[in-house]
C-alpha cells in the first residue's frame, strides 16, 4: 500500500483531538495572556497564520505545512472556546454545520445528482446557496479578500451562472480594449477606473487560461527581486551603490542575472 493511501486509511485521531481541546480549554482558563483574548483581538494574528500556511504550501515543504496547519487549528479552536464561554455557539456546532453543509452542497456524492465535471459542481453548489436563502451568486464573497482575489471569485461565480465570456480569444480582446483606455484616460480619476478595469480584465483572462493571478504576480515579485539583488551584489563587488551606478550598467547585470536563470523578462 502507497504512503498516500495509508494516510488516508489512517484512523480518525479522536483521542488527539479531545486532548487538543482540553489544551486549549485549560489554556483559556490559565494562561493570562490567553485569557485575555476576544474574537477581534485574534483577527490579525488568524490572518498571519494564514498566510503562514500559504508560504509553506508555497515551498512545499511539507512537514512545515503540518506545524502551520496546527497555528490555524488552534485558532479556530481558541475562538470556539470563546464562543462557548459567552454561550454563542459549541464546538460540535461548528462540525455539526460544517458536515451537514458538505452533505447539502455535494448531491452528486451523497444523493442522486449527477455531476459531469468539475464546472457542473460548481454550478450546483451556486444554485444550492441560491436556495438557502442567498439573494446573490455574489454574496458572501469577504470584503477583505485581496482585491485579485475578490476579482477572481466574482468572475467565478458569475461564470458559474453562465455569465460569462465563451472564448478566450474574445477575452484577449477585452484586455487589449482596457490598455487602449487605460492609456487613452486623462484625469487621475479616470487613469484610476480605467486601470481597474485593465486589471479585472487581466484577472478574467488569467481564469481563462488558467492561471492564479495572485500566484503569477506573487511569482514575477519574487523573481524581480532575485534579480536586483544580484545587482546590487555585482555592484557592490565593484564598490559602487545603486544609487550611483547607471540605468545602463544595472540594465547588463539585469541581463547577466536572467541569462544565469536560464529565463524570464524584465518587465
Amino acid at each position: 500500500m502507497s504512503a498516500a493511501r495509508r494516510h488516508a486509511a489512517a484512523p480518525l485521531p479522536s483521542e488527539e483531538f479531545r486532548r487538543f481541546v482540553a489544551i486549549t480549554r485549560r489554556l483559556r482558563r490559565e494562561c493570562p495572556w490567553d485569557r485575555k483574548q476576544t474574537h477581534r483581538s485574534l483577527r490579525e494574528s488568524l490572518l498571519e497564520e494564514t498566510y503562514e500556511v500559504l508560504d509553506a504550501l508555497g515551498r512545499k515543504d511539507t512537514a512545515d505545512l503540518a506545524q502551520e496547519l496546527g497555528d490555524l487549528l488552534l485558532h479556530v479552536a481558541m475562538q470556539a472556546t470563546i464562543a462557548e464561554e459567552k454561550r454563542e455557539f459549541t464546538f460540535a456546532e461548528i462540525l455539526t454545520g460544517i458536515s451537514d453543509k458538505l452533505v447539502r452542497r455535494h448531491p452528486h456524492v451523497f444523493g442522486t445528482v449527477k455531476a459531469k465535471g468539475a464546472r457542473d459542481v460548481l454550478k450546483n453548489w451556486e444554485q444550492i446557496k441560491m436556495n438557502e436563502g442567498r439573494r446573490s451568486v455574489l454574496e458572501g464573497i469577504p470584503r477583505h479578500l485581496p482585491s485579485l482575489q475578490k476579482a477572481m471569485q466574482v468572475q467565478r461565480r458569475a461564470s458559474a451562472v453562465g455569465f460569462d465570456w465563451k472564448k478566450r480569444p474574445d477575452v484577449l480582446k477585452k484586455v487589449a480594449e482596457e490598455a487602449r483606455e487605460a492609456g487613452a484616460a486623462r484625469t487621475k480619476r479616470k487613469r484610476e477606473e480605467e486601470f481597474g478595469d485593465l486589471l479585472f480584465a487581466l484577472v478574467n483572462y488569467a481564469r481563462f487560461t488558467g492561471v492564479n493571478p495572485e500566484h503569477a504576480l506573487e511569482g514575477t515579485v519574487a523573481r524581480f527581486v532575485r534579480r536586483f539583488r544580484y545587482i546590487e551584489r555585482r555592484l557592490a563587488s565593484r564598490g559602487i551603490s545603486p544609487g550611483r551606478a547607471s540605468l545602463r550598467a544595472m540594465d547588463a547585470l539585469w541581463e547577466e542575472a536572467k541569462r544565469k536563470e536560464g529565463s524570464g523578462r524584465r518587465r
